[in-house]
């Protein structure tokens, strides 16, 4: 079994007054695609923020890489993109990845590489605040990606997408992790958990269930992976309907 690249124990998160996050043990797999799950107010943000360690919890630990989370030896380790895009958008494109590059040292040439990687060369040059919703949660998924980070934790890079770059960003995620990146991919939509090396299944505020899609299939007998995920929470699923 490869190594954990995240491990997480007795984590617990409070946000104002309510228990966000409770995950007793949990550890991320190195050099794979885990796709994090679960309907909106599940604690999918909230447990990426402890990940990168800009959440205040009220106890347990989170090892990120063999560092404590948010250590200041992570910082080019890892690359985090926040589910609003956290880009600039009175700067151009290429401005953004230049300032952001040069946070993380690397040097401008890359990027070109990452405007390749989500398919936005030929915006480098306009204001990221003309530019549509999609487009500049790509621009902060650019950034994300500079330096080549070990680690990926990205909270819905997704959204808002059309199904043609929804399946090419996936392919990109694939071809990351195979280059040894482990990624860590939050979304709402059971469709996308196909994609997934493996998946962790989040229900108010405590993982369900962190398996394989496969594993997930045969454990419900569900062949679909939203209807899986339904019969995990004892929801009535579209093939009970039927």
């Amino acid at each position: 079994m490869p190594a954990a690249a995240i491990e997480v124990r007795g984590l617990i998160v409070r946000r104002g007054g309510r228990l966000a996050v409770d995950v007793a043990e949990l550890d991320v797999e190195q050099g794979r695609v885990t796709g994090l799950m679960g309907p909106s107010g599940s604690g999918k943000t909230t447990l990426m923020r402890a990940i990168v360690g800009v959440q205040r919890v009220a106890g347990g630990t989170v090892t990120v890489l063999g560092e404590p989370a948010g250590a200041p030896a992570l910082r080019r380790r890892v690359g985090y993109m926040t589910q609003a895009p956290s880009v600039y958008g009175d700067l151009t494109v290429r401005e953004n990845l230049m300032f952001f590059g040069r946070i993380v040292g690397v040097p401008d040439a890359t990027n070109e590489r990452v405007l390749a990687q989500v398919a936005l060369g030929e915006h480098r040059d306009r204001l990221v605040r003309d530019l549509s919703g999609g487009e500049r949660a790509r621009v902060s998924l650019a950034a994300a990606l500079l330096g080549r980070p070990e680690l990926l934790v990205l909270d819905e890079p997704t959204v808002g997408l059309d199904p043609v770059l929804r399946v090419e960003l996936w392919r990109l995620f694939k071809t990351l992790a195979r280059e040894g990146a482990t990624l860590l991919v939050s979304s709402h939509s059971l469709e996308e958990a196909r994609h997934c090396d493996r998946l962790l299944l989040l229900r108010d505020a405590r993982v369900l269930f962190s398996d394989t899609p496969g594993a997930l299939r045969a454990r419900t007998g569900c062949d679909d992976l939203e209807d899986a995920f339904l019969a995990m929470v004892g929801a009535p699923t579209t093939a009970r309907a039927a």
